[in-house]
C-alpha cells in the first residue's frame, strides 16, 4: 500500500502495438512501447496496480499503475570483464608511451 507523498514507481504503455511504427525491427513492432516513471504520489492511497498520478522530481504529473512503492535503482556496469584490462593497457600505450595512468 501507498500513501500520498510516497516515493513510488508507475507504469505506462505510451504505444499499443499496432500504433507502433512499422519501420522498426518485427520483435519491436509487435510489443508495446513503455515507460516506468517514478515521482511522489498525489493520490491519498493506492494498492499496487491501481490507476494513480504521480509527480516527478521535475515537476510533471503523470499518470499510470502503480507497480512499486519505494523503488530502488538496480542498474549496474555489468559483470567483470578481464579482456578490458588488456583493451585498457593496449590504449595506456599506444596514448601515453607505454605508461601506465590510474
Amino acid at each position: 500500500m501507498a500513501n500520498k507523498n510516497d516515493w513510488v514507481q508507475i507504469h505506462i504503455d505510451v504505444l499499443k502495438p499496432e500504433e507502433r511504427a512499422t519501420n522498426i525491427p518485427e520483435d519491436t513492432r509487435h510489443v508495446p512501447l513503455e515507460m516506468w516513471v517514478k515521482g511522489h504520489l498525489i493520490d491519498e492511497t493506492a494498492e499496487i496496480g491501481d490507476l494513480v498520478k504521480v509527480r516527478t522530481k521535475t515537476g510533471r504529473e503523470v499518470e499510470g499503475t502503480l507497480c512499486a512503492v519505494n523503488p530502488s535503482f538496480k542498474h549496474n556496469f555489468g559483470d567483470y570483464i578481464p579482456e578490458l584490462d588488456t583493451i585498457d593497457e593496449t590504449v595506456k600505450t599506444i596514448l601515453f608511451g607505454g605508461e601506465t595512468h590510474a
